[in-house]
């Protein structure tokens, strides 16, 4: 892995823990904070709209800046917020700090993902991109298991505290290696980032990403109480299956990138259905928990190995203005998460059952399925308009 690179999945670590670990003590948080648990998991939901409103303007404002200043603000940004989130008070001063920790979590991945693939050649774009989005997912193997254990055993607060020790440790990192000059802005300044906007392609690449997080955070916003209550786990077995979630996303990531690198569109496509047969056995086979462990691990595995292709997708198909369209897509992200975790706390508020989350799940990501399919169909349109005629024209 090039030096600068790992500097950003360091950061991308903190990120991932930050974002995902809050799901591991919902119940915690609850309880400390007087609210339900459904009102926690608008933590989440919270944190992912920050995300989706923090980057567009962020990555406006900062248009025209050199690349690793804007890292190294992002970063520590997400510190301070992170801190804020540790002393919070009160359930409504948790979601504030929540927001300002997203703010710069869009901008971070959507700019280092620009940054991560001008490190190397064109063919290996997508794999430096996996390679950037592995803190993430690392987060997920030690991050998540390791704040939940931290939370449960000496109250949330600590988790948060740990990451903003970890997050300093980042932003020193992105000061140190990455280089000065990395990535220049596009010659062609905010008015060329935003004429991307324009591109439908642009557009459905986003939609994809959001369906993706929406199927993904429908049912893993309650991931603790339907392991507990539907696969019969405790709540110590519970850190150990987000173990294994995690170390599924590290490989599903890693083989998306190599993947992506190879067929771009038919590793989405192909990743959508499979991530619909998972949520399907997860409804059928949930209750078992041998079952349950093994398809949460898969999962892991399956959903992640769409995110570098995804990411590759908006960078191309917006190859003339990359930083905002990959900031934004970040957002599209995030906004599936927010829209994710609200359809999973609407559907159980209107008495769907945690064993048939999994169902939701599946119905949103086959919208994502069918919006990549008409992409793909475009693109195959275009080729072929675009190809010269077997034999001379008249």
């Amino acid at each position: 892995m090039p030096l600068p690179i790992l500097a950003l999945a360091i950061a991308s670590f903190c990120i991932g823990t930050t974002e995902f670990v809050i799901m591991g003590l919902l119940p915690e948080v609850a309880a400390d904070l007087g609210v339900s648990i459904p009102s926690a998991g608008l933590l989440v939901t919270g944190y992912a709209l920050g995300v989706v409103f923090g980057a567009p303007v962020i990555a406006i404002a900062t248009a025209h800046m050199r690349r690793k200043p804007v890292l190294v603000a992002l970063a520590s940004l997400f510190v301070v917020g992170n801190l804020l989130c540790a002393v919070a008070p009160t359930y409504w001063t948790l979601m504030a700090a929540r927001v300002i920790t997203a703010f710069g979590h869009g901008a971070f991945f959507g700019i280092g993902s620009v940054v991560a693939a001008s490190l190397v050649p064109r063919n290996k774009q997508a794999s430096a991109v996996a390679l950037l989005f592995a803190g993430l997912t690392l987060a997920n193997i030690l991050g998540v298991p390791g704040g939940t254990a931290l939370g449960e055993a000496f109250g949330w607060r600590a988790t948060f505290l740990a990451v903003v020790v970890l997050g300093l440790a980042s932003v020193a990192a992105i000061a140190w290696l990455v280089p000065s000059d990395v990535a220049p802005p596009s010659g062609s300044g905010l008015r060329g980032e935003l004429r991307v906007l324009g591109k439908l392609q642009v557009w459905l690449a986003m939609l994809v990403s959001v369906m993706v997080s929406g199927g993904l955070f429908a049912m893993f916003t309650y991931i603790k109480p339907y392991l507990t209550g539907v696969s019969g786990l405790s709540t110590e077995a519970v850190t150990w299956v987000l173990l294994l979630f995690g170390a599924g996303m590290t490989i599903g990531n890693i083989i998306g990138g190599r993947l992506a690198d190879w067929k771009l569109m038919p590793t989405v496509i192909g990743t959508l259905v499979a991530l619909i047969l998972v949520f399907g056995a997860l409804a059928q086979f949930g209750s078992v928990a041998a079952f349950a462990i093994g398809l949460v691990f898969l999962w892991g595995l399956v959903d992640f190995v769409i995110v570098p292709p995804l990411q590759i997708r908006v960078v191309e198909t917006a190859a003339d203005g990359p930083n905002l369209a990959a900031t934004l897509n970040q957002g599209a992200f995030n906004m599936g998460n927010a829209i994710g975790a609200w359809i999973g706390g609407a559907a159980l508020s209107f008495g769907v059952s945690y064993a048939d989350l999994p169902l939701v799940g599946a119905l949103v990501t086959a919208i994502g399925l069918a919006v990549a399919l008409w992409s793909y169909a475009l693109d195959r349109r275009q080729s072929a308009r675009a190809a010269p005629l077997p034999y001379p024209a008249e």
